[in-house]
């Protein structure tokens, strides 16, 4: 049962990753096994067997999410926006007392109230930015962009362990965003279908990427345990920031012009299922 556990929120954090607006720090932080997850990180070589032991079925659980879930998670978004962000919305309320119980402090002072501020305003600001819209790179095999897909990579895979700050919302930002996503579903294609050319093509592209991935995760995540470790208090009123600005700017990025009763009904039933999942998945 606790094997399971672990899977389904691995899988919540895989699918959290791929959708704009949506962070998978923020669904580990909401789970609570944020600090359990950078710990076995960045001691990955000096206790490896507990630390694999401890990461295995969030990975497994995640690469489920990323590659079996998207599809589906995709037609959900297409057909039914509003219910699907909503569901996403309760799934990070639910977790909010779990972030407030490591905050232990009786009563916040301006250096912790500033630190929840200027975070809660790095999101929405983030949003807003996306919400602009940036038209899509064209990517070409060469060394620069070898280079340049390496350091994107790293940068997104930063975001993408920042509670709050979605790495696909970056991507969105910079361009990058539906040329990775296309690259690794024509990858899985020409994989399913043999397509060797397809293969080593998407491959030198997502190679680059995929190692920036890997050495951005474990440098934030040995600055973040740093700063757990030497500055708890302020660490978890930054990350509370930016986990309560998570929904509202989910919601500046919903289209709300068809909205109707049966939609906020489902919606509000959507959300009450979220709020259920979190409170579920955030059980030891």
């Amino acid at each position: 049962m606790k094997l399971l556990n672990e899977i389904l929120r691995g899988i919540l954090i895989g699918i959290a990753n791929i959708i704009p607006g949506v962070s998978g720090g923020t669904m580990a932080v909401s789970m609570g096994i944020y600090d359990d997850i950078i710990y076995s990180i960045t001691h990955l070589f000096s206790e490896m067997k507990k630390s694999i032991r401890t990461l295995f079925p969030y990975i497994l659980g995640a690469g489920i999410g990323i590659v079996c879930l998207s599809f589906v998670i995709e037609y959900l978004f297409l057909h039914f926006p509003i219910q699907t962000n909503l569901c996403f919305i309760g799934l990070i309320l639910g977790g909010l007392p779990i972030i407030t119980k490591r905050i232990k402090i009786k009563r916040p002072d301006f250096s912790h109230s500033l630190i929840f501020i200027l975070f809660f305003a790095l999101i929405i600001g983030m949003q807003l930015l996306g919400g602009q819209g940036t038209k899509d790179v064209t990517i070409q095999i060469s060394l620069l962009e070898i280079i340049k897909l390496f350091l994107i990579g790293a940068v997104a895979s930063a975001t993408m362990v920042i509670p709050g700050v979605s790495g696909s919302m970056m991507l969105m930002i910079i361009g990058y965003y539906n040329p990775i996503i296309s690259h690794i579903n024509l990858f899985i294609k020409a994989l399913v279908a043999l397509n060797f050319n397809q293969l080593i093509q998407s491959a030198m592209i997502l190679a680059p990427f995929g190692l920036g991935v890997v050495i951005g995760i474990f440098l934030i995540a040995k600055i973040i345990e740093i700063l757990l470790k030497n500055y708890e208090s302020h660490t978890y009123c930054a990350i509370l920031g930016l986990v309560v600005a998570s929904p509202i700017a989910i919601l500046m990025g919903i289209n709300l012009t068809h909205l109707n009763l049966p939609i906020l009904l489902t919606s509000a039933i959507t959300f009450i299922i979220g709020l259920i999942i979190a409170r579920f998945a955030g059980q030891e």
